[in-house]
């Protein structure tokens, strides 16, 4: 399996584990063992989203402050769960995954927004983590 691969089912698994969590309040870790505990994962996929789950919960001050700056308009509570967890996601990885190029975060958050969101999903998670990004490029 590809890493682009793993990853994507990462992603995928890791927005599943987090919007149960955030829309039902069950605790995440609880949540996580569950669904590694049903699915049947390759170690790649697992380790990942482990790491994705992980990396969100101990800077989700920090990354939901960065939706809060690049969408004031929205505030981060009442953003859609779907849209706010793609989110949390993605800019975890440009955040704190280096080995992830930027372009392939948010080019894969998009996507999962199309596939899970609403109509303007796409769109507005595009435009939120194209904010964060042309922030995080101006400052390297």
């Amino acid at each position: 399996m590809s890493v682009g691969n793993t990853r994507h089912q990462a992603r995928t698994l890791a927005l599943q584990v987090l919007y149960e969590s955030d829309v039902a309040s069950h605790d995440v870790s609880g949540v996580l063992a569950r669904y590694l505990e049903d699915q049947d994962e390759p170690q790649t996929v697992r380790r990942y989203v482990e790491r994705l789950i992980t990396g969100i919960q101990e800077n989700q001050q920090g990354i939901d402050q960065r939706i809060a700056d690049a969408a004031p308009t929205f505030p981060v509570d009442q953003l859609p769960a779907v849209d706010r967890n793609i989110l949390r996601i993605a800019i975890y990885e440009l955040t704190g995954e280096p080995d992830v190029p930027m372009k392939a975060a948010i080019n894969e958050a998009v996507e999962i927004a199309k596939q899970f969101g609403g109509d303007n999903s796409g769109k507005f998670v595009n435009g939120v983590l194209g904010t964060i990004a042309n922030g995080l490029a101006s400052s390297h």
